[in-house]
């Protein structure tokens, strides 16, 4: 019988994985433009609204809520995932990254899985999702860089 706390966390891979490759990820047609994830003003915006909307979940240190993050809590549900490189963050593309933080985990998930993850979509406007993304980015090492740029992102 294979282990339950890998269960949630493998649908929701691939779900992301199916989503990303069919091409149907955008919601409602929605595609907010990618800016330039190296400008460093946005990168600065990024950090205020990280300190401000992200870190009490993912860590100051973008090191996530528990060391265990694969674990199920009590609840049930998965705790917030580092976004260093520690983390999976870096291996989804801008894109997903953007449409989960807009709409939460819920829209994208099977159905009945459950998430700690707010949608910020109303609380966020497009420019600091996209900066908060550009300063996780900003903090990951160049050889991480180096892998998502080979594989278009």
């Amino acid at each position: 019988m294979p282990d339950r706390r890998w269960v949630g966390a493998g649908v929701l891979a691939a779900v992301l994985a199916i989503a990303a490759a069919g091409g149907w990820w955008t919601i409602a047609g929605r595609a907010a433009p990618v800016p330039d994830l190296d400008d460093p003003d946005l990168i600065a915006l990024g950090e205020t609204v990280y300190v401000a909307e992200c870190a009490a979940c993912h860590g100051a240190g973008l090191e996530g809520e528990t060391p265990d993050w694969r674990e199920r809590k009590a609840n049930g549900r998965l705790p917030a995932p580092p976004h260093d490189e520690t983390g999976h963050t870096w291996h989804h593309p801008d894109r997903q990254l953007f449409e989960l933080t807009m709409y939460g985990v819920e829209p994208f998930a099977p159905d009945g899985y459950e998430s700690d993850m707010p949608a910020f979509e109303g609380r966020l406007s497009d420019r600091e999702i996209w900066a908060s993304l550009a300063f996780i980015r900003s903090r990951w090492p160049e050889r991480i860089i180096r892998a998502r740029e080979e594989r278009g992102e």
